[in-house]
């Protein structure tokens, strides 16, 4: 067996920072139940040199598995631990592009972007192809996506990611945001927005947009594609394919900020501070969109919905939730009135 350690990342805002290494060692702990051969043993907080560390103990690292743990979302920098010495061990991360992707936009109740990649990486790895987070090739829904900051996290990892906001302001500045990020950054890309149409009747407006990791890849037609839905997440299958997306990540209404309307789109039905009725009503609309085998993940608050509540919902739809140890060590302390928790499930 060999030791590992790694730094998180200094980068946290004060509050998610004192949850980091807690998150980090439930999160290290999902890798290794999926991706690291062997698994992951000792796992702790250990001081080196007057510094916490996060430590474990694994077989020793393969390259492929350097480049999962590389995607750690708190992990600042990687070690083999060899007696009293650290010997630094080249990160691989995903990511294709720089961080102001994730880090431009500032606005109220935007989520922590190293949780929305925590949330994305156990999502990911409890499909039943978790080593295909490498490969840039799965397809990611966020039916719920706000301003874009899980679209955004899918991108950096070269996938192709799809969101559906009810919210025409949220709509407007993800477009303008991300179409400006594109012209900023140089990148090849086509973006269009026009207003989708079924019978006459309009179900909504769509911004659609491919792009390029490179002007070479954007020629060879390799390209990432975003598409975007201005309407009730209750629509989903009027705007996307059954079985077509092998990730839906979400955050549930916090029930703070804002609240739900599960009975219908636009400003209709019952306001609700509960993310329950509105995933009672929404997870068999997902359902379908999603490939068997594929995985859903959901952070809420755990102040207005219980772990149980969720999990009699998704298993209610033919979902298989996780509940290890470290499924089950994501919860963690926002503001005196957000309790934050997350959980996955994979479609049976």
């Amino acid at each position: 067996m060999s030791r590992y350690g790694f730094l998180v990342s200094p980068s946290h805002n004060r509050v998610y920072a004192r949850s980091a290494p807690a998150l980090a060692l439930a999160e290290l702990e999902a890798f290794g139940e999926t991706v690291i051969d062997g698994g992951v043993q000792d796992a702790g907080i250990t001081e080196i040199g007057g510094v916490p560390y996060v430590t474990f103990s694994a077989a020793e690292l393969s390259g492929t598995e350097i480049r999962l743990l590389s995607n750690l979302s708190s992990l600042y920098a990687l070690f083999a631990v060899e007696g009293d010495l650290l010997r630094p061990v080249a990160r691989q991360p995903l990511d294709l592009f720089e961080s102001d992707l994730l880090t431009i936009q500032k606005y109220a109740g935007k989520t922590n972007e190293d949780f929305t990649r925590l949330l994305l990486n156990v999502t990911a790895l409890a499909s039943d192809e978790p080593a295909r987070l490498l490969t840039g090739d799965l397809r990611l829904l966020d039916p719920m996506c706000g301003r874009g900051t899980t679209l955004n996290q899918a991108v950096m990892y070269g996938m192709d990611a799809s969101g559906i906001e009810i919210d025409p302001k949220d709509f407007d500045a993800y477009s303008a945001f991300f179409r400006t990020w594109l012209k900023n950054s140089r990148l090849k890309h086509r973006a269009e927005t026009g207003t989708v149409r079924r019978q006459k009747a309009t179900l909504g407006r769509r911004l659609q947009v491919a792009l390029g990791a490179s002007k070479e890849l954007y020629r060879e037609g390799s390209t990432i594609d975003v598409t975007v839905v201005n309407a009730d997440t209750l629509r989903g299958g009027d705007f996307f394919r059954r079985g077509e997306f092998d990730l839906i990540v979400t955050d549930a209404p916090y029930g703070v900020q804002h609240g739900s309307r599960p009975h219908g789109g636009g400003n209709a039905g019952r306001l609700s501070r509960s993310p329950v009725d509105l995933l009672a009503a929404a997870v068999p609309v997902w359902q379908p969109l999603l490939r068997p085998g594929g995985a859903l993940g959901i952070s809420w608050n755990t102040h207005v919905a219980g772990r149980e509540q969720l999990a009699e919902i998704l298993e209610a739809h033919g979902f298989t939730v996780r509940d290890s140890a470290a499924y089950r060590g994501f919860e963690h302390r926002v503001d005196q009135a957000i309790n934050r928790d997350i959980i996955v499930a994979r479609k049976d």
